[in-house]
């Protein structure tokens, strides 16, 4: 198949994507070198790529970014996302963008030397509306990206690499990018002109299980007065319980939910014996669904960026959410019992349930607005009610 190569391109290519039907899309390298195997999804958010590229969530997959500035105002350390970034640079998500050479604010460190401190190969110069077009048509494909400083490649080796891996399904990702051991989170959300706070005074106790949690979830619930524990993904039951949660929270991460749930499903199963509130994100929200008897299926094209329409049927509103997703819960799936509390006002798929009469519930969107609109942010506070209803405490204002 001939290859994708933007028009505007007149030197050697550094970097490739190489995708499982043979499609070759040429452009420049940024970022590591070397190559590595994953799904292409597309995110059509403005800002916040930052953010994107320290999600956990997005192992496993590579990033086309759909807004053509990326790399332009550098990174810095406030917007990083994912707990452990050193211990998890060997395996990394992998990005394109379209920014050469983007511009170092002061205080901030350029992108294109973060990309490499953290072992991502990055693909730039490319028309990443035609692959937008394409992923929309055809799924998101398998591929490999692949960065070399003198632009030689063995191009039927990466085209069999791409045509031979399996991809996201039955893959546990998780275990890839989770906390190797409990930790206490305390710091608190960003304010203008103080920075983050810290939680010192906590009213209550959270204990949050890693899949694959962002900074913001955490700054959010400690924010709301709680000490939050961090627990690796594998943490059985019995070790959550003895650590006397008022809450517990099952966060995003990347992969299938299934192959996940192998090992994260009866431990949420035994969770639900109690009466302790639980709130789940993402692969957490999928998780739970797992739980309650419920499926999930892969999406076409899956749902990644900040403008998603999102009705909560709980309250008849309709906020503009944060997604990243390429699984979903399958809403014919639920059994009796099981609420759908959210839904995408995009393609009506499941995006919340509830489990009725329980303080049990999750969102499939990321109401943590890191990157995104801050529509969701009322769900923190819903979960901190139920625990304080538990309590006999009253409740706080949702907005």
């Amino acid at each position: 198949m001939a290859a994708m190569t933007a028009p505007w391109a007149t030197e050697k290519p550094t970097a490739l994507l190489v995708l499982a039907d043979g499609t070759v899309i040429e452009g420049r390298g940024l970022g590591a070198t070397g190559s590595a195997v994953a799904e292409v999804c597309f995110n059509t958010a403005l800002t916040g790529y930052e953010e994107i590229l320290t999600d956990p969530s997005y192992a496993g997959q590579i990033v086309t970014f759909t807004f053509p500035h990326i790399g332009n105002v550098g990174t810095n350390a406030e917007d990083i996302e994912d707990l452990h970034p050193a211990a998890r640079a060997r395996r990394r998500r992998h990005l394109q963008g379209q920014c050469h050479r983007p511009v170092q604010l002061p205080g901030s460190r350029a992108s294109r030397s973060v990309l490499k401190k953290r072992g991502i190969v990055a693909l730039s110069g490319i028309d990443t509306r035609a692959l937008t077009v394409l992923i929309r048509e055809k799924g998101m494909p398998n591929a490999v990206i692949a960065h070399a400083h003198d632009g030689v490649f063995d191009l039927d080796d990466l085209k069999r690499r791409a045509a031979a891996w399996s991809g996201l399904i039955g893959l546990d990702l998780a275990k890839e990018v989770t906390s190797g051991q409990s930790s206490v989170w305390r710091e608190t959300p960003w304010a203008w002109n103080k920075g983050f706070g810290e939680q010192d005074e906590p009213s209550l106790h959270v204990v949050a299980i890693d899949y694959g949690v962002k900074r913001n979830i955490l700054r959010l619930l400690a924010g709301l007065g709680a000490k939050v524990t961090v627990v690796p993904a594998k943490t059985d039951a019995e070790e959550i319980l003895a650590m006397q949660p008022d809450g517990i929270f099952l966060s995003n991460g990347p992969g299938d939910p299934e192959a996940t749930g192998e090992y994260a499903v009866p431990v949420i199963q035994d969770l639900l014996k109690t009466d302790i509130p639980v709130f789940g994100i993402c692969l957490g929200h999928q998780m739970l669904a797992l739980a309650l008897g419920g499926r999930t299926e892969k999406m076409h094209q899956g749902h990644h960026g900040a403008n998603h329409p999102v009705k909560d049927h709980t309250t008849g509103k309709v906020e503009i959410v944060s997604m990243n997703h390429g699984f979903a819960v399958d809403a014919d799936s639920l059994p009796e019992g099981v609420e759908e509390t959210h839904v995408s006002l995009f393609d009506g798929s499941n995006c919340g349930i509830a489990l009725t009469g329980r303080p049990v519930f999750s969102v499939q969107h990321h109401p943590e607005a890191s990157p995104g609109p801050q529509d969701s942010h009322y769900l923190f506070r819903r979960f901190v009610n139920l625990i304080r209803e538990r309590r006999g405490e009253e409740a706080l204002a949702e907005r």
